[in-house]
């Protein structure tokens, strides 16, 4: 029998007679990181980086000098997953800081949410010089459409593979696991209590997005469908989309269309640099 399918068959009996309980275990499963090594290309990357600690404990990998551009990683992501954008950004004369989001990496904690990735950012960019620009891929994207709604004020915002509502991956991940409406509902209900916001207030249609963006997305994406992206474009008056043929969710950060998109979009701004203080 495969696994999952006998996985759904006992979460649908459990969220039947003790949905509190069933909800709560994959609550901390869906807020608990995996802890997942650097794969061999990422290897050069990271031996020519500078490890650097916040303020209050979060860690960084830092590369090159010039106008600074942060970089948030997706669920059990890392920093080098950046590779290919980090040596073109550097190359381009940019200086790059890349998070360990909390509870991943070097980073503390042992659970973590997209809230808690908008709050690193904030974090960071208290320390750091004016941002010339935030990348994010999937929840560090979404994390940094956040954080500009907490506070964050940088020049330009890039979105790779993000989701453009949080309800709707959280309603994904409860059908997958096979959870019964009630335990469903408990289990959004306690997100939304260990996060601190209704799951329904991060959505992209209800934010102020006023500033320049870029949103990139793969056609092929199989964790966040691309329709996520033109709900952001849509949502999102100052952006441009740049759809890619395939990619799938992460192999698009190597693509080179993705660090031309890049460069030129922060071009841009870098000319006109009154925008990182209006953002």
């Amino acid at each position: 029998m495969n696994q999952m399918i006998w996985v759904r068959g006992v979460n649908a009996a459990l969220g039947r007679l003790v949905p509190q309980m069933l909800a709560g275990r994959l609550r901390e499963r869906f807020m608990t990181p995996r802890s997942l090594p650097p794969r061999d290309w990422e290897l050069p990357l990271l031996a020519s980086a500078e490890r650097i600690t916040l303020r209050f404990g979060l860690s960084a990998l830092r590369w090159g000098s010039g106008p600074t551009v942060l970089l948030m990683h997706g669920w059990e992501g890392r920093p080098t997953q950046f590779a290919r954008l980090i040596s073109g950004l550097v190359e381009a004369g940019y200086g790059v800081v890349a998070l360990d989001a909390p509870a991943h990496g070097r980073s503390p904690g042992r659970e973590a949410n997209v809230v808690l990735f908008a709050r690193a950012l904030l974090e960071a960019a208290s320390e750091l010089p004016p941002l010339h620009a935030v990348i994010g891929h999937s929840m560090g994207g979404a994390s940094a459409l956040l954080a500009t709604q907490m506070g964050l004020r940088t020049g330009a915002l890039v979105s790779i593979s993000a989701p453009s509502r949080i309800l709707t991956m959280l309603r994904g991940f409860a059908r997958f696991m096979g959870l019964p409406v009630r335990a469903r509902e408990h289990f959004i209900s306690q997100v939304e209590r260990t996060a601190g916001i209704p799951a329904a207030h991060l959505d992209v249609q209800r934010y102020q997005l006023q500033l320049p963006g870029l949103i990139v997305h793969a056609e092929d994406d199989p964790l966040v469908p691309v329709g996520e992206a033109e709900l952001i474009h849509r949502a999102w008056f100052d952006s441009q989309l740049l759809r890619l043929p395939a990619g799938g969710h992460q192999r698009l950060l190597g693509d080179p269309q993705v660090l031309q998109a890049v460069l030129a979009l922060l071009g841009e701004v870098r000319q006109a640099p009154s925008r990182v203080l209006a953002s």
